[in-house]
């Protein structure tokens, strides 16, 4: 969604590069700049104003004229000042001290509320609560049933006792399911409004009477990121005639200019606390501003890859490709099939490598990335017999031949995988050689899972001390010469009462040899 305006700033901070000292023209240039690729991206007129004058008064400052590098001081002024103006932290959900926390879901007709209630109940299941979607939208056609298919998809109750299509108090509803969810033991509730296609009388009045029929702890207003100045509007609108706790975005995956989300949370004075980028259930997370921030400047989001990484993949799954990776065996098809098969459930890979730092640069490539390329490469090696997937050395002329046959490819793309997979393997086996710790953490790895005397495979043996008190069997003593009494806390730092600080009566096991050795 930012992609323009990422492209703008870059090209503003790259002219900005290579400067020893930033005059005042500079400043004014990259203000004036800055300010153009704001207002192309849709953001408000009062937001830009604030946002450029705040960036001139701190590049004029101390902060940027005595910095060794102006250039970076300013980049980082402009990130602080999107942080600020995104929320400034991320916002968690408040939650009821007496179940159940009532959640009510607020705004225009098409902005994806249901389909967002379906995303928060899942989330909330994530997050060990036990939530209940009450469907009092009862006006648009099929939105009760549209609901309970979501909440069956997210495994989350629905609570839906009238058709909708116009019937039913919507009102009536809200306050049962809220009873409901009381009963039955549910600790949070997200009742799903109507929409209307623009803004009138009766949807106030309709959400403020359920507003005050269940008296929610969070009111979160929808809206679609790509409407634009619309979107500040109609959030007036509906703070003046509701009112609302937090912003939720939906469809931030679009090509549209972003100026809502850079927008609506400066304007009506709430947090964006939830961001919708995706069709799936699970493109869904809590909106965390720096991480806008960094991305809106190419500098990518490694904690959310991170995130994302730890929810996708188990922790076994993870050291044990670890180990064959580092392990003393060879790297073979069927683990490097296993590996793309892991990313690959992480989402698109385009999507993937936009998160890295410094990806923004080559944007075009990026996007040029499609992932049928990797369905074509799953192809390829499926069509190998086991044999051949654990040894490819085996793969001759007649054998390449009859892969690209069953997968339906060319003979050259069956070698190209072939020639870059002993490319790739050669590369990781010289760079676990060549560093120290990844060798002896091959070796290590290469011994894990042996069953040892008086032990379990891959457990703690029964005979190894635990800490305190000594480090595991096999990790080595203090160094020749060093005398632990020596040990002391830097200046101002004491060791919590009772804790004996001389550490001379330690005792570690004997030194063992290196596993290089």
């Amino acid at each position: 969604m930012f992609e323009t305006l990422s492209d703008r700033l870059e090209s503003v901070f790259t002219s900005l590069r290579g400067k020893g000292r930033l005059s005042e023209a500079d400043i004014d240039a990259t203000a004036r700049e800055i300010r153009i690729a704001l207002l192309e991206a849709d953001v408000a007129l009062p937001v830009v104003r604030e946002f450029i004058a705040a960036i001139k008064t701190r590049a004029a400052g101390a902060e940027v004229s005595q910095a060794l590098n102006p250039a970076q001081q300013v980049i980082k002024i402009v990130n602080e000042e999107l942080v600020t103006i995104l929320g400034g932290e991320a916002r968690p959900l408040h939650l009821a001290k007496m179940p159940p926390t009532v959640v009510l879901l607020a705004g225009l007709q098409g902005t994806g509320k249901t389909t967002l209630a379906g995303k928060l109940g899942r989330w909330l299941k994530e997050q060990r609560h036990v939530p209940l979607l009450v469907a009092s939208d009862l006006q648009r056609p099929n939105a009760v049933q549209q609901l309970q298919v979501v909440g069956g998809q997210a495994g989350v109750d629905v609570f839906a006792p009238e058709p909708g299509n116009g019937i039913g108090d919507p009102v009536a509803v809200a306050r049962a399911g809220v009873e409901h969810a009381r009963r039955m033991g549910h600790d949070v509730v997200v009742v799903d409004t109507a929409g209307r296609l623009g803004i009138d009388a009766d949807l106030m009045a309709q959400a403020a009477a359920i507003r005050d029929a269940v008296q929610p702890d969070e009111t979160l207003f929808v809206v679609d990121a790509m409407v634009g100045q619309d979107a500040v509007n109609t959030a007036e609108a509906f703070r003046d005639g509701v009112g609302f706790t937090g912003v939720v975005l939906t469809k931030l995956d679009g090509d549209a200019r972003g100026g809502a989300a850079l927008s609506v949370a400066k304007i009506t004075g709430c947090p964006i606390m939830f961001a919708s980028t995706g069709e799936k259930l699970d493109d869904f997370d809590v909106f965390h501003p720096e991480r806008m921030a960094s991305r809106i400047l190419g500098m990518g989001d490694v904690l959310t890859l991170i995130e994302q990484a730890e929810k996708t993949f188990e922790a076994d799954e993870t050291a044990r490709m670890a180990e064959k990776m580092l392990g003393p065996g060879e790297l073979t098809l069927e683990d490097f099939l296993e590996q793309m098969m892991m990313v690959r459930r992480m989402g698109p890979i385009g999507n993937i490598l936009g998160m890295l730092p410094g990806m923004g640069q080559i944007k075009e490539q990026i996007s040029q990335i499609d992932d049928r390329d990797l369905d074509r490469i799953a192809a390829i090696i499926r069509s190998m017999t086991p044999s051949e997937r654990q040894d490819p050395k085996v793969l001759n002329g007649s054998r390449r031949l009859r892969i690209a046959r069953g997968s339906g490819v060319t003979v050259t793309e069956v070698n190209s995988l072939v020639d870059r997979f002993f490319e790739a393997r050669k590369m990781m086996k010289q760079m676990t050689n060549s560093m120290p710790g990844m060798r002896r953490a091959a070796k290590r790895a290469g011994k894990k899972g042996k069953k040892g005397k008086g032990g379990k495979a891959g457990g703690r043996p029964t005979g190894a001390p635990r800490m305190p008190g000594a480090l595991p069997a096999g990790a080595g003593g203090l160094p020749a010469g060093f005398d632990p009494s020596s040990l002391r806390l830097p200046p101002g730092m004491k060791l919590p009462p009772g804790l004996n600080p001389d550490l001379s009566n330690l005792r570690l096991p004997e030194s063992a040899p290196p596993p290089d050795a």
